[in-house]
């Protein structure tokens, strides 16, 4: 299936550690831009820290405060505040317990000198240097340091709280977090960042955000692709159609996205983005069939090159690319066998077919190598293709985009083809079965199409009904 939009992270994704967009992302965006693809951020930050790059890269949309609020470039599409009974019991639970939080309203994130330290450049480049066994004792050690320092001002905590509070940040291990979500069983405690919590309101996410934004601009969720790298991103990797994580990312985002990249400093965005064909290399044609172009891109990585030049098939070749053609002809007439008696009579019928069409070829015209012929015979196949969908009343866009995927998941992470040395058979990943073996995708699809059908007749006929 065509991806319709693509969703960046910002910290750790969208900029590099010294804090930059690359010029590879950036071109990557122009070109996506240029395609007709929709694109935004999803990020914990908010809308005041996201400003700046949709003017500068030109985006469309963004999910900021992981859902919490969700603007395009000409209107706010959702702003969803944390109750204030609930901040109000936060702040309570917080002072209490001396934790360190701070405020995110529309226009900043306030209340904690500690907390705007955390989130500056220089705080979030020398963190990626912690190591994680040691990320509690520095943040217990941190808050207990500054917090003598700098007591955190709760009469400017009260004041903040009576405007529209979107996300509150407190300072706390992943095991502390877990402590304090059991007291607040209405919120939804998340991460990305080793030292703090982002606190939002349950049943909101980037995910949902994504989705509020679909209705907004006319994009199923499964039309997503998304880029991450924090465990704040699971959820959204979990639920796109296609899901990347960046090199540099946790290895939980890594076990579940559909595809690692390269990391935020080595063209990670640009780079996976040619790997799924959605963004052309620089040495190819780019066709205005999106399916052509991912197919193009398969055979790119397989071969190590691509045929940008018209030419003919040899003899040979077109041999040998006829005989891939006829395996699933097979497979196609065994699926409509019912035993193996029924299969072995229809294979008699393909052999007299085979003779009956080599006799009516013949009596058309004269064997000659053409590069004509070779492609409107090509064409008239992939034509009977789409004939043989339409008769069967099966939309096959997102199938296609379920076998791509699962032909690029042979790439291995070198982003090379692995073959067998002796039987020169393209070998899998390990892998492989567990994420891109698509008979399982195939058959949901179906189902989904199935119930799309059904659900559609019964609406039908209750409008029917209630007419009559």
């Amino acid at each position: 299936m065509e991806i319709k939009a693509v969703f960046f992270d910002i910290d750790g994704t969208l900029i590099n550690d010294s804090r930059t967009v690359l010029k590879s992302t950036e071109k990557a965006i122009h070109s996506l831009k240029e395609q007709g693809i929709l694109v935004g951020l999803a990020t914990g930050r908010g809308p005041f820290f996201v400003r700046p790059f949709m003017e500068q890269l030109q985006l469309d949309f963004a999910v900021t405060y992981n859902g919490q609020y969700i603007f395009s470039r000409d209107k706010v599409i959702s702003a969803t505040p944390i109750d204030k009974q609930h901040l109000q019991q936060l702040i309570a639970y917080a002072r209490k317990n001396r934790k360190e939080i701070a405020l995110g309203t529309r226009d900043g994130v306030f209340g904690s000198r500690i907390m705007s330290f955390g989130l500056s450049p220089v705080s979030q480049w020398s963190s990626r240097f912690v190591p994680k066994k040691l990320v509690k004792s520095v943040t217990n050690g941190f808050n207990r340091l500054i917090g003598k320092v700098v007591p955190q001002n709760t009469q400017e905590l009260s004041a903040l709280s009576r405007q529209p509070i979107y996300q509150v940040l407190m300072l706390a291990t992943p095991q502390e977090s877990e402590q304090v979500a059991e007291q607040f069983p209405e919120l939804k405690f998340t991460r990305s960042s080793p030292y703090a919590s982002d606190i939002i309101n349950q049943g909101t996410s980037k995910l949902e955000g994504i989705k509020r934004i679909g209705e907004e601009f006319g994009f199923d969720i499964s039309q997503v692709m998304a880029f991450g790298d924090s465990d704040n991103d699971l959820e959204m990797l979990s639920g796109v159609g296609l899901s990347i994580a960046m090199g540099n990312g946790t290895s939980k985002v890594k076990e579940i996205a559909k595809h690692t990249t390269s990391s935020n400093s080595q063209d990670g965005i640009h780079r996976a983005l040619e790997h799924f064909g959605i963004l052309a290399s620089e040495k190819v044609f780019v066709s205005s069939d999106p399916h052509f172009n991912k197919v193009k891109e398969f055979h790119g990585l397989m071969d190590e090159s691509t045929q940008e030049e018209p030419i003919v098939w040899s003899n040979q070749d077109a041999i040998h690319r006829a005989d891939f053609k006829l395996e699933e002809l097979v497979e196609f007439v065994q699926a409509a066998s019912q035993g193996e008696e029924e299969f072995d009579a229809a294979i008699r019928q393909l052999h007299a077919a085979l003779d009956k069409a080599q006799t009516k070829v013949k009596s058309k015209k004269k064997a000659e190598v053409s590069l004509t012929g070779q492609v409107d015979a090509l064409i008239d196949l992939l034509y009977f293709t789409y004939g043989s969908f339409a008769l069967m009343g099966v939309d096959p866009e997102r199938i296609f985009d379920i076998v791509h995927q699962a032909n690029m998941g042979k790439i291995f992470p070198d982003g090379k083809a692995h073959f067998d040395p002796v039987t020169h058979k393209i070998l899998k990943p390990d892998d492989w079965e567990e994420k891109y073996a698509p008979e399982p995708a195939i058959k949901a699809e179906l189902e989904r199409q199935i119930r799309a059908y059904q659900r559609n007749q019964s609406i039908a006929a209750e409008t029917e009904k209630s007419q009559s």
